[in-house]
């Protein structure tokens, strides 16, 4: 087997923090359904689906009213959706999210009636209902609007309530467990698998890809799956960071590890500014003899163009520089967020630059 020295400090994270349980996930959930007693915001009669299943719900108790009678703003068509978390129990309460999908324009007062909520399979399992929480308002008077935020979306914390709990596997039928690692990395699956085996003397852990680590349940454990997997979470591991540096052009941010090396590079960047000036002038008879059909104001343009360059700005880089560096001493003359963003583009294109250029 080959030996991983572990490193535990202040630098290393638990196991918990890089992976998950394979086959652990939250579950998406939505349902469709009607917002009531809505102060004249809701739906209007082009929304044709909302008075349909006004019209279906009143039938439910024994009213039965043609959807031509059906004419109330004080309703709202909505869509309802939920995140069910994957060790929820029947009974447990989780939040909604409620938005709007006709042409209301405020859910504010309103309160979501009894929707089932399905998963992907169409099996309802769970039921919402209550008063909806919008954090904003939608006033409109003679033509005058005021708005804060989005009034057609709305939540409801608690809303709705686990009628059936999706079943959730810790173990496989091979007595193994599984390690999804958030970040795929191969040193950082080994150096989990081997930590592993340290802390329980055992060779049960086997990193099967840079993404997935198996472990083997032990006998004396086997009674015992929750402490297990509790002590496996708490194990300190350092993980590789990848070199990688993510720059935003639209607000100027770069962001890199420390590490990132550089090789030996000259820099010389300068700016050049082409400055455009135009004046308009008016040419305008005002002669009475000089009026007729093809006589008219004139308008004349005149531009002036004017051009400066600023001196370029030298920088030579020694061996083993990292990004840090750079930076500090593009910022030392004076260098913008952009002139960086660049630069990195170029030392990126020249080979000089040994990491991920992530650009967003």
């Amino acid at each position: 087997m080959v030996s991983c020295p572990l490193v535990y400090g202040s630098s290393t994270v638990k196991v918990k923090d890089l992976t998950r349980l394979q086959g652990v996930q939250d579950n998406a959930l939505v349902g469709y359904g009607i917002v009531t007693g809505l102060a004249g915001t809701g739906d209007s009669i082009r929304s044709r689906s909302t008075f349909q299943s006004i019209k279906n719900i009143l039938l439910r108790f024994g009213v039965n009213v043609p959807v031509e009678d059906v004419s109330s703003r004080n309703a709202a068509a909505v869509m309802v959706t939920s995140m069910l978390e994957p060790f929820a129990e029947a009974g447990d309460r989780v939040d909604i999210n409620i938005t709007s999908i006709g042409d209301s324009r405020s859910l504010v007062g309103g309160t979501l009636l009894m929707t089932h909520l399905i998963g992907a399979d169409q099996q309802s399992y769970a039921l919402a209902q209550g008063p909806i929480s919008v954090g904003g308002f939608s006033y409109d008077f003679n033509g005058n609007l005021v708005q804060k935020n989005h009034p057609t979306a709305g939540m409801v914390p608690g809303g709705a309530i686990i009628e059936k709990p999706i079943a959730t596997r810790l173990v496989n039928d091979d007595g193994s467990i599984g390690l999804k690692l958030h970040d795929p990395s191969f040193a950082t699956a080994f150096r989990i698998s081997q930590a592993i085996d340290q802390r329980f003397g055992l060779n049960i852990a086997q990193a099967q890809s840079p993404g997935r680590i198996l472990i083997k349940l032990p006998e004396d454990q086997k009674g015992n799956v929750v402490g297990f997997i509790s002590s496996i979470q708490e194990i300190g591991v350092l993980p590789d960071t990848p070199s990688r540096i993510v720059v935003n052009e639209r607000t100027g941010t770069v962001v890199s590890g420390g590490e990132v090396q550089i090789s030996p590079i000259t820099i010389t960047h300068g700016d050049l500014n082409v400055n455009i000036k135009t004046e308009f002038s008016a040419s305008q008879p005002f002669l009475v003899r000089n009026t007729g059909p093809g006589v008219r104001t004139e308008v004349i343009a005149q531009s002036e163009i004017e051009v400066t360059e600023e001196a370029p700005f030298n920088i030579s880089l020694p061996d083993n520089i990292s990004v840090s560096e750079l930076v500090s001493a593009l910022n030392k003359v004076k260098a913008s967020s952009r002139d960086i963003i660049v630069i990195l583009q170029s030392i990126k294109r020249a080979g000089a630059l040994h990491a991920e250029l992530v650009i967003q």
